[in-house]
């Protein structure tokens, strides 16, 4: 299996003859940068990198990397995704661009796309509340109200009243959170910046989540630029945004109330500065790897009938999607089953 790497220090990649050397820049006691030791990693088992640091480089490197397939997903110290650099298109289909485009262009065929990633999307975190619902949290009367939020979802005919019902419905499932959570709270969510410690965490998530989304659209058929839920705009890889509905309450919302319930994240791991608080280079780490443990955790498929991994599961739904717009299978969201 191809391994992502997560730069968190500054530093520099270079290739080195047939692999990948990344140099980190530290600073000493005294606040003196220094290069540290380099790590030489195998260009044949790398997947992708994501920066958070900042990252020297040049046009040789990224050569490098687009013959091998190995996208570079870039974050700034806010911890906002600002953009990715992705090998060329090597499954490029004028069929699926035409199909995706006539999609789009429809109205009716459209909606029934959309609602179909809200369906998924809702019924996942109605699942995240159930679970904990059985474990004595009491959110009875947010998941009766998202339920009926989800029964008026087919009759929305316009792709902007089903962003807003789908807005209704994540309003609700944020506020079952202060009763999940044990020693924090999400108060009103906000993103930029983040004003406390949940909303952090729910941000540098999406963000993960997102980028895992269009690294597999990339794998796919499908144009990422093209999208049914949310508009398409320039520079911005708006599929990615849709799928993500689907996979946040399953990838992003079940590491959250891990980390904070079982304390592997605390209030010493974010720093907290006016108005906006974020995740410090420690916490970063901590939720990169229960991400990533997450993402490598395997199911049983009930179709596939073999154990796959959450992060596979990604690009099957885009498999599904690219059936739908070709019509030869209609699109099933993904639900969770247990």
């Amino acid at each position: 299996m191809r391994k992502t790497y997560y730069l968190f220090n500054p530093g520099y990649l270079e290739r080195k003859d047939n692999t990948l050397k990344f140099t980190p820049v530290e600073k000493d006691e005294n606040g003196v940068e220094r290069t540290a030791a380099p790590r030489y990693l195998p260009v044949e088992n790398t997947c992708d990198f994501y920066v958070f640091g900042s990252l020297t480089a040049n046009s040789a490197l990224f050569n490098f990397l687009g013959q091998n397939d190995i996208a570079v997903h870039f974050f700034d110290y806010y911890e906002n995704y600002t953009g990715s650099f992705m090998p060329k298109d090597f499954l490029l289909s004028g069929k699926m661009l035409l199909a995706q485009t006539s999609y789009y262009q429809s109205k009716k065929k459209r909606i029934v796309i959309a609602q179909k990633f809200i369906e998924g999307a809702s019924f996942n975190m109605l699942k995240n509340l159930q679970y904990y619902n059985r474990r004595g949290r009491e959110i009875d009367d947010i998941i009766a109200r998202i339920e009926g939020y989800v029964e008026t979802i087919s009759q929305m005919t316009e792709v902007d009243k089903l962003m807003g019902l789908e807005g209704n419905i994540r309003m609700a499932y944020y506020e079952a959170f202060d009763l999940i959570l044990n020693d924090f709270k999400i108060g009103n969510r906000t993103k930029q910046p983040p004003n406390n410690e949940v909303n952090a965490l729910i941000s540098f998530g999406n963000m993960m989540c997102y980028s895992q989304c269009l690294r597999a659209i990339h794998q796919t058929q499908l144009n990422p630029t093209i999208s049914y839920l949310h508009s398409p705009g320039e520079r911005r890889y708006s599929l990615s945004l849709d799928v993500s509905e689907i996979f946040k309450p399953l990838l992003v919302d079940r590491v959250i109330f891990k980390v904070l319930n079982k304390k592997e994240i605390q209030e010493k791991h974010f720093d907290k500065n006016l108005n906006k608080c974020l995740l410090n280079q420690s916490g970063k780490k901590i939720f990169v790897k229960e991400f990533e443990d997450r993402l490598n955790e395997t199911i049983k498929h009930r179709t596939l009938h073999k154990n796959v991994t959450y992060r596979y599961l990604i690009r099957l739904e885009c498999y599904k999607l690219c059936k739908h717009l070709l019509e030869i299978e209609e699109y099933k969201p993904f639900k969770m089953w247990w």
